[in-house]
């Protein structure tokens, strides 16, 4: 079972759509985690990150602009998601557009806000004009004081604004740290049950879900504690084939997903069993595989094949005729709509680790080099024999081998897959690839190591 997180004290970003929340919270943590774009409506899903201020540790929660009369459609989704950050948040501050004015939509919002027994602070965003400055005077009658004029863009304000909400966080035990656990990238294409998945592992709607393709933009982060164990877990836009993908907002979001393969440990490729493998599933497990990645393939929505006859051998056959490049894929059958098998994601994410990170001593890899060659030699390069001097593994994650030959052009890709089967077999190394890496042993020549006139001269004039 999925266990609650202590968490770190918290402070939501709240406002309407496009008042700079997103750039707000990218100027607190130092980088550009959230998308900012200047259109409403970019940020749909809360976005977390952890920080510091003068010795304070917190969790920043960015949200999505809010309209607190929003009862259907993306805005009512918006507006839950917002409402949660608001339970979740020990602080609130609450950001206006000072070049906009005040405006109808925030005086809602402060109405909503004044009912909160939590501190709120109220920030005038944009005021590095003269116009803003101006109307900066405006958003007094709402009765609020004082009032931070601050400009997230160039970071004016924004240092005395965070002094005093960083001031009323309450002291809390710092709980497990994400740079401590293992990342996971949630992968797919648009509308495959991805945010629907990452609710389901956290017990909670963490992630806007709605049958419109594309409903996720930005990369969600959630620390999840199963077991006594920590996982991040990374959820990701829809990534379309090349030629799809929209200018703009879609293709930082795709930037996104692809950055958080490239920072996990391992990917759950998630594929819809109502619509089967397509061609862009095949292309993410190759990228994933190229990247050195742990993959798992998750079959979502697996409800959808109750009742049909031979659902998951046929299923097996597709796999095995369009993943050919992935020896012995680890395979999970779930619904994030129903939960099923759920829970079973952790046990393999962890053999899939655990293959990533696996390390075989040189004694029992040349133990088995000794054992291949007596059952089945290289071929002959050219009419001369290929000898196989020793292998070593060079690193982990993925597990990188280096094999030492006479004739490193003799070792054919076959024999190579030979030997990776050999290696699969006896070690496992589930889920994972392997590399390999052919070296040329020279016996001494002239009474030199051949392996002296591969290093670079010495520099200068001694």
């Amino acid at each position: 079972m999925v266990e609650p997180l202590a968490p770190l004290p918290a402070i939501a970003i709240l406002g309407r759509p496009n008042v700079g929340k997103s750039t707000f919270f990218n100027r607190i943590i130092g980088r550009r985690a959230a998308i900012v774009e200047d259109l409403p409506g970019v940020t749909r899903d809360r976005h977390y990150a952890t920080t510091d201020w003068r010795g304070r540790s917190f969790r920043l929660i960015d949200t999505g602009g809010l309209d607190p009369e929003a009862t259907t459609g993306m805005l009512a989704l918006v507006r839950r998601q917002t409402e949660e950050a608001i339970n979740e948040a020990d602080v609130l501050i609450c950001l206006f557009d000072g070049r906009d004015g005040l405006t109808p939509l925030d005086e809602l919002i402060v109405e909503k806000l004044r009912k909160q027994s939590k501190p709120v602070f109220y920030a005038v965003n944009k005021t590095d004009t003269a116009g803003g400055r101006m109307l900066v005077n405006e958003f007094y009658r709402l009765g609020i004081s004082p009032l931070y004029p601050i400009s997230a863009e160039e970071g004016q304000g924004v240092a005395e604004l965070l002094d005093e909400a960083a001031g009323r966080l309450p002291e809390r035990a710092a709980p497990p740290q994400a740079d401590d656990a293992p990342k996971i990238a949630i992968l797919g294409r648009p509308n495959v049950g991805k945010s629907t998945l990452l609710n389901a592992l956290t017990g909670e709607e963490r992630a806007v879900v709605d049958s419109t393709p594309g409903t996720t933009r930005d990369t969600v982060d959630e620390l999840v504690l199963h077991q006594g164990r920590p996982y991040l877990f990374v959820d990701t836009a829809g990534i379309r084939r090349r030629g799809k993908i929209d200018r703009g907002v879609e293709r930082y979001s795709v930037a996104r997903a692809l950055d958080a393969l490239e920072r996990c440990d391992v990917a759950l490729l998630v594929i819809d069993a109502s619509e089967g493998i397509v061609d862009q599933e095949t292309k993410l497990a190759g990228q994933v595989i190229d990247a050195g990645k742990g993959l798992v393939l998750l079959i979502n929505k697996w409800d959808t094949k109750a009742g049909v006859p031979r659902a998951r051998e046929a299923m097996e056959s597709e796999i095995r005729r369009l993943f050919p490049f992935i020896p012995d894929p680890v395979v999970l059958y779930t619904s994030g709509l129903t939960k099923r098998g759920v829970n079973k994601i952790f046990g393999q994410l962890d053999r899939v680790l655990d293959g990533c990170r696996q390390r075989i001593t040189t004694g029992q890899l040349n133990r088995l080099i000794r054992r291949l060659m007596a059952k089945q030699p290289p071929p002959t390069d050219r009419g001369r024999p290929v000898k196989l001097y020793y292998l070593t593994q060079g690193g982990v994650k993925p597990p990188t081998f280096v094999l030492f030959t006479n004739r490193p052009k003799g070792i054919t890709p076959s024999y190579l897959r030979f030997i990776e089967h050999q290696l699969r077999a006896q070690y496992g190394f589930f889920g994972t690839p392997i590399r390999f890496l052919v070296r040329l042993r020279e016996r001494e020549s002239r009474g030199r190591p051949g392996w002296i006139k591969n290093l670079k001269p010495r520099q200068g004039n001694d």
